[in-house]
């Protein structure tokens, strides 16, 4: 027996960016450094290949349990969302090469080197951070030269 739904207004589906970008944000809360909550997801051909957040490195102990290591006035404890979410990639054997990775925010320019370094071709982020304008425009100079796409997400 099929049972027709009532007529009305159809829900709208998210767009592919939107959908992995709302996995990452659910993604971001299993982080455990609390000074930014970051989470990454790798995809390829609308499958997700590998996800990570920023957190201390497997085993160790985590800011929200020991505190910050600050340098700078950047906590050093942790792995990055998109580092975590490569080396766990390369740990099960997952190829990443010219998929597309999803973060809650812009990646550094140390994080966007290691993008590079995968074969990720390209970046959609949901907010601009970045620490240091000069770094900004480092990781802007060298999405150019890499041919990167590097895309702020901006709901329509």
């Amino acid at each position: 027996m099929v049972t027709k739904l009532k007529k009305g207004k159809k829900p709208t589906r998210p767009s592919w960016d939107e959908y992995f970008l709302e996995i990452a944000k659910v993604v971001a809360k299993r982080s455990t450094c609390d000074r930014a909550n970051v989470g990454a997801v790798i995809a390829k051909n609308k499958v997700i290949l590998s996800t990570g957040y920023n957190g201390a490195p497997r085993g160790l102990p985590h800011c929200d349990d020991v505190g910050h290591e600050i340098v700078d006035g950047h906590c050093i404890r942790t792995a990055h969302a998109e580092v975590n979410a490569i080396a766990q990639a390369a740990k099960n054997g997952t190829p990443i090469e010219s998929a597309s990775i999803y973060l809650t925010i812009s990646p550094c320019y140390d994080c966007f080197k290691m993008i590079v370094n995968a074969g990720i071709k390209e970046v959609v982020y949901g907010n601009f951070y970045m620490s240091r304008y000069e770094a900004s425009k480092a990781v802007l100079s060298l999405a150019k030269k890499a041919g990167v796409k590097l895309t702020e997400f901006k709901k329509v």
